[in-house]
């Protein structure tokens, strides 16, 4: 099957075809002017996907995501915390990556900074100015929307839908409510750049334009970002680089995520439903946020609320279960080595395993559809479960060099969304207030088996628990010992007692 990707310019799916030997792709980075709040993170988190994808088929990725640092709202914020723009951008730069990292974003292969720009933007700006479709008006200078003839290309609007839009504002100084600044006169106190119209900085739409131009060259594959950017800010950049070059298609394929909402109303400041990252993974581990971020088709509206992180919990430690299992099956390395015959039952196995595999592949080759993708991985861990837990299961050296090669396409698969458990699972940082609670509410039953000082980690306090409930059962305390048992699993965290000893594990 053929990857096909829905093109917000054409309004249907069309064939995937890069137009040079890699594919090009740009996205549309944050202002840096705060952390990352979770609408941010569901854009960053589809792209990096989309991008693992096109490199997992084989195809050569060059990603640029860009850095808006200099802007009215780093200027505002930085005169609050009276500090300059440049320092408030690099702070808010490496809060950025330290977010991105935790949900295990891919970095870019070139993370340009607005700010490291200015020529290539001045350039431009000239150019548009020579050929009459911008104009200088005190300082500021203006894009002229209407001597650009496919303005409304990318969002559907006519010119007099835009006019009654609330997004347009009015301002003398253009020649119509429709024109957007391209260069912007440096207030008293602002950073400024001289230019031929004065001291100044560029306008948010220029920057992308310029940025992806530089690094991607004009006619690039995949221009991205979040659905709330098509208009103004897509359909600005694509007047700019297509009136600047006299050609189109400035991109070919225009790949937009839907909105996040809260109790399905939109995320908003003003709703004061708004969540940032940083606030969010003091909760839930970064591969919950993940996982959850791509349950739903991106192009789709994404409703947050603990219950779908609490699924999400669930959904992501059944796939891990299912790669313990395999290790433990497998171990490091065994089977390897010795491809031996299979029995019928293991033959059937490997064909209905490789049937999950080509699910995984059709569902994200229509459009990157990663509800059905993780609905083929949840099949593929159903198939190994039941294999290796059967009663006929046999672990001969074929069996156990099939399970490794299996174990390698679940492993594969699992890193295209970003998904793969650690080498160590570990509890996330939602789990230390429920062993807490756990921990004080046996307080009485446990008498002096607990510290004065309970353990900062979940890790730490869930050995804390494990070895005062290995206690109890050497002293045949199993009122305590269930108790513990049964207040784990409440919280998700599975006890087997096996003849190697207690384990634990995530459902």
């Amino acid at each position: 099957m053929a990857l096909m990707v829905y093109n917000t310019l054409s309004r249907r799916k069309e064939e995937f075809v890069p137009g040079v030997n890699q594919v090009r792709m740009y996205v549309c980075g944050p202002t840096t002017y705060n952390f990352i709040h979770l609408g941010n993170a569901r854009a960053l988190v589809v792209f990096d996907t989309i991008r693992r994808y096109l490199e997992y088929k084989g195809y050569r990725v060059k990603y640029v995501q860009n850095f808006t640092d200099i802007d009215d709202k780093i200027i505002n914020r930085a005169r609050e915390e009276n500090t300059s723009a440049r320092e408030l951008a690099e702070k808010y730069i490496g809060e950025y990556f330290r977010d991105a990292d935790a949900l295990r974003v891919k970095r870019a292969t070139v993370h340009p900074r607005a700010s490291e720009h200015i020529p290539e933007m001045i350039d431009m700006v000239r150019v548009l100015c020579e050929k009459g479709i911008a104009y200088e008006y005190g300082g500021d200078v203006y894009f002229s929307v209407r001597s650009f003839p496919g303005y409304g290309k990318l969002s559907g609007r006519t010119l007099e839908e835009m006019l009654a839009g609330a997004r347009v504002e009015v301002d003398e100084r253009k020649r119509d409510p429709l024109d957007f600044v391209l260069w912007k006169a440096a207030k008293p106190g602002e950073p400024f750049w001289e230019s031929p119209w004065g001291a100044g900085r560029p306008g948010w739409h220029l920057e992308c334009s310029v940025m992806s131009l530089k690094y991607l060259g004009f006619g690039f594959d995949i221009h991205g970002g979040g659905s709330d950017l098509i208009f103004p800010h897509h359909e600005n950049e694509i007047a700019q680089a297509e009136a600047y070059a006299g050609s189109e298609p400035f991109a070919r394929y225009w790949v937009h995520n839907g909105f996040v909402t809260v109790d399905e109303e939109k995320m908003s400041k003003s709703l004061g439903n708004f969540f940032l990252v940083r606030g969010l993974l003091q909760e839930w581990a970064p591969e919950i946020l993940r996982f959850f971020l791509l349950s739903t088709h991106y192009r789709s509206p994404l409703d947050f609320n603990d219950a779908a992180l609490k699924n999400a919990r669930k959904s992501f430690n059944r796939l891990g279960n299912t790669l313990d299992l395999l290790n433990d099956t497998v171990g490091d390395g065994q089977g390897k080595k010795t491809a031996g015959r299979l029995a019928r039952e293991a033959e059937a196995f490997r064909s209905r395993v490789a049937d999950c595999v080509a699910q995984f592949e059709e569902a994200m080759d229509d459009d990157f559809n990663t509800a059905l993708a993780l609905a083929a991985l949840f099949n593929m861990g159903r198939e190994i479960n039941g294999f290796i837990n059967g009663d006929q299961f046999q672990p001969t050296p074929g069996v156990l060099y099939l399970l490794a090669q299996i174990r390698e396409y679940y492993l594969n698969l699992l890193d295209v969304l970003g998904l793969v458990p650690g080498e160590k699972r570990e509890l996330g940082e939602e789990y230390r207030q429920p062993l807490i609670r756990i921990a004080l509410s046996l307080k009485d039953e446990a008498g002096g088996r607990l510290p004065d000082r309970l353990p900062d980690g979940p890790r730490e306090l869930l050995e804390l628990l494990l070895k005062i409930r290995r206690e109890a059962r050497q002293q045949k305390n199993y009122q305590l010992s269930d108790a513990l048992r049964d207040a784990l699993r409440e919280e998700g965290i599975i006890i087997e007692d096996t003849p190697r000893g207690t384990r634990w594990r995530l459902v």
